[in-house]
């Protein structure tokens, strides 16, 4: 059977039995949809009684928000690769209404609108007559084009020929005692975070908060001042981006609550002033932060908030260097290692060898990786030494430097004293930049050149490290562009032990150059040295193979 981009689960078995189903139901899903898997909860739905069904309310429970941890936790273990929604438009208390307010009688007066439509309509129906199937696949897809807009030639799978092997496990479940526990449900809602590329633990965290909220949600996100601390900062989403995939993650979910997100500066942000808010949802690993925004609300003089605490999800695909949890920072450093941004048009550039220009602040461990590139077989090209090498006496930058800066730079034996220049251009921007306008372009001769002599012996790939890649404009001379990152602190204390320069110039000399940020912007492939000398070898092998793909897939002559 073909795939679906976008595909919607309809699930018809009782609340108690789900759990059980959660897994093989999502497996067999993925294997039908290659994007995003919409799940809409219908607990007893009768698609095959001969009368079409129509949509109805179901009320928050204590098993629905079992449930939906459960689902979300299921499908980062067996459909990773799927962005999951459970939907919550049919989901509300029986008494959430204000007073004069109608109460709808259907969920959907009209079709809900979705960001992405639905192609294929799945659902865990069991078939008792497989003659019904037709009938229940006609009535399936009724039943979804009453509640959501879809795709006019929206198709129908029955997942329950696959589901058989559970039926004898169902049998001897025991039936639930007919007291549904309820959910207790608030008004106003609060809770923060980074949502640095959506998940399954965040968005966890979103459907129980609107199963909680009948009125408003109010999100704060993490903003600059508050990311500074966070593992590979420089990977995470701009604000904008985070928002705007929030407003759709929760405009497709409950549409009827009133969305607020704002953006957090500090770790309280409007949860200790707000006085409408009734309650904060938190993990365990953020309990305390609730409990720090009472102690404040409680200084402002206003009412404590409920804390209703979450479970936080597993990751079963952690290594050693991630967390347990499934977290936005170990999603990031997945991410080192393979290609962030397509490389930019290099057809001015011969095919052979591909060049890889390597940059990143001082103390980042560019001269490590390049030891290990060249291991795999790659040719490494150190334009430090040939910074060196084109301050040599006789060379054209050699007279253009004393031309420009004066003879009393030199050492007795006629080379320049790279010191006494440096005090020259220390501080100075013009004279800095009438000094790089000279070397820069010379060193890149020389780059050139190494290219050419590499191209000449038959190499593959040959590996610039250049700290001013960047600055230097350099980016023309090579077919992609990878950039190698640590925190401040981490390169402080490098640079210190490396040069025995004090931490003061350590940070003079980081601030000087381009922010990590600003590199990391202009990168095709993200690496760090942050940890163990293992984990870097891991990341620079993965770079090197998807290096590798990507040589052998361009079209012929690129």
């Amino acid at each position: 059977m073909s795939m679906f981009s976008t595909g919607i689960l309809v699930l018809t078995s009782p609340l108690h039995t789900l759990p059980l189903r959660i897994a093989p139901v999502l497996s067999s899903a993925a294997q039908l949809v290659e994007r995003t898997l919409y799940v809409h909860l219908h607990p007893g739905l009768n698609l095959g009684g001969g009368n079409q069904p129509r949509p109805v309310f179901i009320p928050p429970a204590v098993d629905l928000s079992t449930l939906i941890t459960r689902l979300y936790s299921n499908a980062a273990d067996v459909c990773g690769h799927l962005d999951v929604r459970v939907l919550l438009t049919n989901v509300r208390a029986h008494s959430a209404t204000s007073s004069g307010t109608t109460i709808p009688s259907s969920p959907f007066p009209t079709p809900q609108p979705l960001s992405h439509s639905p192609e294929v309509v799945l659902t865990d129906f069991p078939l008792q007559d497989p003659g019904q199937s037709h009938q229940v696949s006609q009535c399936l897809q009724k039943y979804t084009g009453h509640c959501y807009v879809c795709s006019p030639s929206l198709s129908s799978v029955l997942l329950h020929p696959q589901l058989m092997k559970l039926q004898e496990k169902e049998e001897g479940l025991k039936e639930p005692e007919e007291k549904v526990e309820p959910l207790e449900t608030y008004s106003d809602v609060v809770v923060g975070g980074t949502f640095d590329r959506l998940h399954g633990a965040h968005k966890t965290l979103l459907n129980i908060s609107c199963l909680l909220a009948s009125r408003r949600f109010l999100i704060g996100v993490c903003d600059q001042a508050m990311l500074k601390k966070k593992v590979l900062k420089e990977l995470i989403e701009p604000y904008s981006l985070r928002v705007q995939r929030l407003q759709e993650f929760l405009q497709d979910i409950k549409p009827s609550l009133q969305v607020e997100i704002v953006p957090l500066d500090d770790p309280f942000g409007a949860s200790i002033v707000d006085p409408l808010l009734q309650c904060i949802v938190v993990s365990e690993e953020t309990k305390r932060g609730g409990e720090a925004v009472n102690k404040k609300r409680a200084e402002n003089g206003l009412p404590a908030l409920v804390l209703h605490e979450i479970q936080l999800l597993k990751d079963a695909h952690h290594t050693e260097t991630e967390e347990e949890k499934i977290s936005s920072s170990s999603l990031r450093s997945r991410l080192l290692g393979t290609l962030l941004n397509r490389p930019k048009d290099t057809s001015h550039l011969p095919p052979l060898p591909y060049v890889i220009g390597l940059t990143g602040g001082s103390g980042s461990g560019k001269s490590s990786i390049v030891r290990q590139l060249e291991a795999l077989g790659a040719v490494g090209i150190d334009c430090d030494k040939l910074g060196h090498e084109v301050y040599q006496p006789g060379t054209t930058a050699y007279h253009r430097v004393l031309e420009e800066f004066g003879s009393d730079i030199l050492n007795e034996d006629k080379t320049i004293n790279r010191r006494a220049l440096g005090r020259k251009v220390f501080g100075n921007q013009e004279r800095l930049k009438a000094l790089t306008d000279i070397v820069w372009p010379e060193i890149a001769l020389l780059a050139k050149n190494k290219v050419s002599q590499a191209r000449d012996e038959g190499k593959q790939i040959c590996v610039m490290d250049a700290a001013v890649l960047l600055e230097a404009g350099w980016m023309d001379m090579v077919h992609e562009v990878w950039v190698t990152v640590i925190p401040e602190e981490e390169a402080v204390s490098r640079i210190t032990e490396r040069d025995g320069v004090t931490t003061e110039d350590a940070l003079r000399r980081l601030q000087s150059q381009w922010s990590n940020s600003k590199q990391v912007a202009h990168a095709n492939v993200v690496l760090s040295t942050l940890w163990e000398p293992e984990v870097t070898r891991k990341q620079v092998l993965k770079a090197w193979n998807l290096l590798q793909q990507r040589i052998q897939q361009r079209p012929e002559g690129q």
